[in-house]
């Protein structure tokens, strides 16, 4: 079965059996031939041009001379031939395109008059229209694009890939403004607000992993923790789909000395097998992969805290799963809008105005109904409120099960722990029950105060609630939060930080370097060499000694060995067009760790 058929079996399936949204239909279904990510791309693309590609196909009558095409083969072929840069995906000789390409000519004409109805003076102008409208809700928002600096610069970006945008100097700006705008954001670097109709993923930098695209409140956890040179190694015990891994890994590079290796590893745990290679991925693509070490499928929490493997381990990133009720706008099934079928005539129904009253009325309550979202973005409607509050009890309890799983590292001296959830029983109620635990107490954790938190969070003015706190005033400011449709144009999230004391080979734990106010280690203007404190410099090898500790058992000391051999070329993009490619490297090349 062709790509084409497959898309239009997975439209054209009831709810009832193959679940609500796209992803669903598509990522559940289990006898697919064609790649996922491909259905996906194009029955989403073909449904969001479906309006203007009805037009084209009714006013070119092409259903009239092909009678064996279905108006959804026809939307998607139409779709291939007039939008895609490779055209329709089928042989020359197949009946399939044949059916389309002969009648080239008027379907062309057709798609430039539907162009000029709609007063756009290119298609790239019709594009960004057409995007627009679809977004609907998400047309608020702006595309939030981290720059990559494992790859990239942000100066670099702004002069190539975004040199023909206008700089804007608020959130609000973007959406508001038509055009290709973009803001450089005032808390966490190197992150840009885009304009919500600009197809970044269709760029070289997308393609590339230069940039990525990474809501504003999804990039908290990783610049909260602020993993330093000293800190030791980083785990990100829920990683996939691997952003916060690739921001980890940016961060933890762009601290490396100049002229000396990381000693540090960033060990990212997804117990989901699939997941795990989705993970891979993208840390490939992201060029994060020299630093950061993995195994598929492995839980976090059956891990040993106490293993030599992770003895330097100071730092970790805890974004487990939740109920996802602050993501943006619903993964509804979009609307798909179908050419006339020739020589059919449809007749009104009788009570056909109340009964799309009745479907509209029901469309309103489902869509008031709690919903959560899992990982792979699959959404369950909640039937009551005592359903909700016994699924966040789980929830809850899992979250606080592996942040209290993470405390017991014995070089732990920093975690942040996230949700993109609204519900205060995932968030402060957590935080609460892990400061009032044994192993808090034991092992002195505190929450990490707003006046400690690094400068762009600390300066972030939507606070934690001290209702959800139990009146914990203290509690309540160190959390952070963020809230949709609030005019920030994020999406609802929480974090809080975990920090504690642990003997250190430096009294104030900022190492033998100067340091600026972001953290990044201060060099000599002209010879380029990280500049030692005064009380360092009179015994340089102190300090060389104790950066180049080593931070890894002999048993993976081939890691950096075995990476570089496929380290060859840069272009990751390969990476995500073949997955056969992928289920071929499997855990010698990434020298997987265990318990």
């Amino acid at each position: 079965m062709s790509l084409y058929h497959e898309t239009a079996e997975v439209l054209s399936a009831t709810p009832s059996t193959t679940g609500g949204n796209l992803k669903t239909r598509i990522f559940g279904k289990k006898d697919l031939k064609s790649p996922e990510q491909q259905v996906y791309a194009l029955a989403l693309e073909t449904c969001k041009w479906s309006p203007v590609l009805k037009e084209v196909i009714d006013n070119s009558e092409l259903l009239r001379h092909e009678r064996k095409l279905s108006p959804l083969l026809a939307l998607l072929l139409v779709h291939d031939f007039l939008l895609s840069k490779k055209g329709i995906a089928l042989p020359a000789s197949h009946g399939l395109r044949a059916s389309i390409e002969r009648h080239k000519t008027r379907l062309n004409a057709e798609f430039t008059r539907a162009r000029l109805r709609r007063k756009a003076g290119s298609i790239e102008a019709l594009r960004e229209q057409i995007t627009t409208e679809f977004l609907g809700e998400a047309a608020g928002y702006p595309r939030w694009v981290r720059v990559n600096t494992l790859k990239t610069t942000i100066e670099d970006q702004l002069a190539t890939t975004f040199t023909d945008f206008t700089r804007v100097l608020s959130v609000s700006e973007v959406t508001a403004t038509p055009g290709k705008v973009l803001h450089v954001d005032n808390h966490i670097p190197n992150l840009l607000a885009i304009s919500p109709g600009f197809e970044i993923t269709k760029t070289e930098a997308y393609s590339s992993g230069a940039v990525i695209l990474q809501d504003k409140a999804s990039c908290f956890p990783a610049y909260l923790l602020d993993p330093r040179s000293e800190d030791g190694d980083v785990i990100d015990s829920c990683s996939a789909p691997g952003n916060k891994t690739t921001h980890v890994a940016a961060i933890v590079h762009s601290r490396i000395p100049e002229n000396e290796k990381c000693s540090q590893t960033v060990y990212a745990f997804e117990k989901d097998t699939k997941r795990s290679r989705t993970l891979e991925k993208m840390v490939k693509l992201a060029g994060a992969k020299d630093i950061t070490r993995m195994s598929f499928g492995q839980d976090f929490l059956k891990v040993d805290p106490n293993s030599e493997l992770f003895r330097n381990v100071g730092c970790l990133l805890l974004d487990p799963s939740c109920s996802g009720s602050g993501i943006v706008g619903r993964d509804d099934m979009p609307p798909i809008h179908l050419p006339e079928i020739p020589g059919t005539i449809k007749k009104p129904l009788a009570n056909s105005g109340r009964k799309r009253k009745r479907e509209d009325s029901d469309t309103a309550k489902e869509r008031s109904r709690p919903v959560l979202v899992d990982d792979d973005g699959k959404e369950t409607l909640v039937s009551s409120e005592k359903e909700l509050k016994a699924r966040l009890e789980a929830l809850s309890s899992f979250q606080l099960t592996l942040l209290l799983h993470a405390m017991k590292f014995p070089a732990a001296k920093k975690i942040t722990y996230s949700t993109c959830s609204v519900h205060a029983e995932e968030n402060e109620q957590v935080v609460l029950k892990a400061l009032q635990s044994n192993v808090a107490r034991e092992r002195g954790w505190r929450i990490l105060s707003r006046d400690q938190q690094v400068r762009g969070l600390r300066e972030w003015p939507v606070r934690g609630s001290i209702e959800a706190s139990d009146g914990n005033a203290e509690v309540a400011e160190a959390c952070i939060r963020s809230y949709k449709d609030d005019g920030r144009g994020v999406m609802g999230f929480f974090v809080a930080g975990f920090v504690r004391d642990v003997p250190s080979a430096f009294e104030d734990g900022d190492g033998p370097y100067l340091r600026d106010d972001d953290g990044r280690i201060i060099r000599d203007p002209i010879s380029g060499m990280p500049t030692l404190k005064p009380e360092y410099e009179s015994s340089p090898s102190n300090s060389a000694n104790s950066r180049n500790q080593p931070t890894q058992d002999d048993d993976t000391g081939g890691l950096e060995e075995e990476e570089d051999d496929d380290m060859d070329s840069e272009d990751a993009s390969d990476t995500t067009t073949d997955d056969s490619d992928q289920s071929t490297t499997g855990e010698d090349e990434w020298n997987g760790f265990g318990d």
